[in-house]
């Protein structure tokens, strides 16, 4: 996984209503009933199916570190979707969505313009369209450039160009050095 990848994720996980189970007990109960049975779990967490049936009956409580994390993003993963789906479609057809980073942007100009890259702290709000973008690429399987290539058009537009009101002859957006990024729906 990538940063926007994660960043996507995370943003679409404070929608959920109830919390994810934390023990890994309730973590395998919950995957045994998703994928509808010990033998599925066994092979998509990389462990035997009687490892999954003593975790199952909580006669082990406590995962190594590995396996642990594992558990924990497939759970994740798939729970509770219909509220996931949700609050992507309310992103990407109403309400937009947030992106906070602190990174290297500049952008490319005509001659005689500040269009050195320096290191910003930016929050913006961005219009549904670019968070319908960004998670249709994510569905699509796009790489960490290709949603980092859609967040910098969506800062060209809204940041730098507010909606076209000024900055019309700007060229290209640069949005490189990520050191902090978080959405927020």
């Amino acid at each position: 996984m990538s940063l926007f990848h994660n960043g996507l994720d995370a943003a679409v996980q404070k929608a959920f209503t109830r919390p994810a189970p934390k023990t890994a007990g309730a973590q395998m109960r919950y995957l045994v009933k998703q994928l509808k049975g010990t033998r599925a779990v066994a092979q998509m967490l990389r462990i035997s199916q009687r490892t999954v049936e003593r975790y199952v009956k909580d006669q082990i409580k406590k995962p190594r570190p590995e396996l642990a994390a594992r558990l924990e993003r497939e759970v994740k993963k798939r729970w509770q979707p219909q509220i996931r789906a949700k609050a992507r479609r309310k992103a990407a057809s109403t309400d937009g969505i947030v992106i906070d980073t602190r990174a290297r942007i500049g952008y490319t100009a005509p001659i005689g313009t500040t269009d050195e890259d320096r290191l910003r702290h930016l929050t913006v709000a961005l219009p549904p369209q670019y968070a319908a973008r960004l998670f249709d690429a994510q569905d699509r399987g796009a790489d960490d450039r290709q949603l980092q290539q859609i967040a910098a058009e969506a800062i060209k537009e809204v940041y730098f160009q507010d909606d076209g009101r000024r900055a019309g002859q700007l060229e290209e957006v640069r949005f490189t050095d990520i050191e902090h990024l978080e959405f927020e729906l």
